[in-house]
């Protein structure tokens, strides 16, 4: 059989080495999952980023490492690394603004370029013997947030979508090109044992009474729904089979992978247990693997390969319980069970510690201080809140009574802001509003002090409608949009409460309803309807 011929390429006259991918390089099996995550998240799960950002990315990262590599080798190497690293910094980066469906929109493409260039940049530049330390897009991503911040820029969400067919497919390619990869690369036990770890870390967090709001829910995630969201996040899955798991930046030792997964596992939980919100939870996650990754000489120096036709992990673990071939002392034995029960409580001990700063409650006021609505409506005169199937789909409100009950809130709500601005009384108007109707309540309030005349509105319902679902940016908690429309009667008080006017007219508003404490809803803005 004949040599093989080097493929070669012709350029100003000289030719140069053209090096591509083979079909078995795990690195374009790894790009396959990610692609059609990127398509199915573009056609059926409303990824909001554009195919411009998404090439941005990719573009930019391939040109550097294509003439990284030739002004080192002078050979064109097919750049599979670099541009799995820009795909993986679009997959989870997204600029504020962007909305799905815009597949052209050029808007914040220089972050995408930015953010997935310096973050394959650190492949070269931060290395330890021979390698690189972080896995690149991973660090990329949270120094991005970190400097950009929420209002900005955020990760994509813990949850993507209702679970129907494009979900389903979606987990099928994760799931199953998850498995294969990291059982061909051998690192399937890393994986399982960090999915464990942080499974149990996060039973901790949940049992303790932690809370996330995120922008796809309507109310805070609290308790066993707040452990399903991380355990079975598309996301989560993504990370601990894709990136926590790149074969450069894990130890070389069956032993140290899996406690490195471990620990990632426990320091992520500990970094996500203070969140409040599913930003930083979500970079507490990413920024999980950056410090345990800065750790790897540790595991290597503790946990050194073996040989590899030995069962390493199979012989550390019969070293820990039946020692070397010789049955334990019983002293010995019960010193080893303690060291590890001393760990376990130290570290659930560390994870409820943690998330103190975020189960601390509100300021509570003395009983008889904080005023009780007394705004009187009666639900039967009320029209029926129809909900539409998409916000159906996406909520909870599926139910009628359960809609009905927002109609009446809503009316409660409105009612009692006139309380308040006849009463003056600022304490009773934070019990309805939140956010910028707060604020702009407050400011008719204090006009009112300035001017002497008081003007409330009552309003008289015709149609009531939720017609859509408002993400705030910084992931805090979806809003809910009821679009009413009926009759608004203005009544204008002198600085006596004598009646100076009155006007009744039409209106056609969109009243932007949330709930941040997951009890009450609130008013948090309204907008004229288009």
């Amino acid at each position: 059989m004949g040599a093989v011929t080097p493929r070669t390429v012709s350029l100003a006259g000289r030719r140069y080495p053209l090096v591509l991918p083979s079909v078995g390089d795990p690195r374009l099996h790894l790009a396959s999952v990610v692609v059609s995550i990127h398509v199915l998240g573009q056609l059926g799960l409303g990824f909001q980023v554009s195919v411009v950002q998404i090439l941005a990315a990719v573009l930019t990262c391939a040109i550097i490492e294509v003439a990284w590599t030739f002004a080192r080798t002078r050979s064109l190497v097919w750049p599979a690394s670099a541009m799995l690293t820009g795909s993986s910094v679009a997959l989870i980066f997204r600029v504020l603004g962007t909305e799905n469906g815009e597949y052209w929109s050029w808007r914040g493409w220089h972050l995408f370029a930015a953010v997935a260039g310096l973050s394959l940049v650190t492949k070269y530049v931060i290395r330890y013997r021979g390698s690189h330390v972080f896995n690149p897009s991973n660090v990329g991503l949270v120094v991005a947030f970190l400097a950009l911040g929420s209002s900005r820029v955020e990760p994509l969400d813990f949850w993507w979508h209702p679970l129907d067919g494009w979900m389903a497919a979606a987990y099928l390619i994760i799931l199953g090109g998850g498995l294969l990869i990291t059982a061909r690369l051998r690192l399937l036990a890393m994986s399982v044992a960090y999915w464990i770890g942080l499974a149990a870390g996060i039973g901790v967090v949940a049992a303790s009474g932690h809370c996330m709001t995120a922008r796809w829910a309507l109310a805070p995630v609290c308790g066993s729904h707040f452990w399903w969201t991380i355990v079975t996040s598309p996301e989560v899955l993504i990370f601990l089979f894709f990136m926590i798991t790149d074969p450069k930046t894990v130890p070389a030792g069956r032993v140290a992978r899996v406690l490195f997964g471990a620990t990632v596992a426990v320091v992520g939980t500990l970094l996500i247990a203070p969140q409040a919100a599913e930003f930083g939870s979500k970079v507490a996650l990413l920024g999980s693997l950056v410090i345990v990754c800065a750790a790897r000489p540790l595991f290597e120096r503790l946990f050194p390969a073996l040989d590899p036709d030995e069962d390493r992990l199979g012989r550390f673990l019969s070293r820990l319980t039946v020692g070397d071939g010789v049955a334990v002392a019983p002293r010995r034995a019960f010193a080893r069970g303690a060291i590890f029960g001393s760990t376990v409580v130290f570290v659930v001990t560390g994870i409820v510690a943690a998330g103190a700063p975020s189960r601390e409650p509100p300021e509570v006021a003395l009983p008889g201080t904080v005023p009780l609505l007394t705004a009187e409506i009666d639900p039967s005169a009320l029209p029926q809140l129809t909900v539409d199937a998409d916000v159906a789909m996406r909520s909870d409100l599926g139910d009628p009574g359960t809609a009905q009950e927002i109609a009446v809130t809503l009316a409660e709500n409105l009612e009692t802001e006139a309380q308040a601005l006849s009463s003056g009384d600022e304490e009773l108007l934070s019990l309805v509003d939140s956010g910028d109707r707060l604020r702009e309540m407050q400011q008719r309030m204090h006009e009112s002090v300035s001017t002497g005349l008081t003007v409330v509105t009552h309003y008289t319902f015709d149609s009531l409608r939720a017609a859509s679902l408002i993400r705030p940016p910084g992931q805090g908690a979806l809003r809910l949009g009821v679009q009413a429309r009926g009759r608004q009667e203005q009544i204008t008080y002198d600085r006596d409460g004598v009646e100076v006017e009155r006007v009744t007219s039409r209106f056609a508003l969109t009243f932007v309803l949330s709930r941040p404490t997951g009890d009450r809803w609130l008013i948090v803005d309204t907008r004229p309807m288009g």
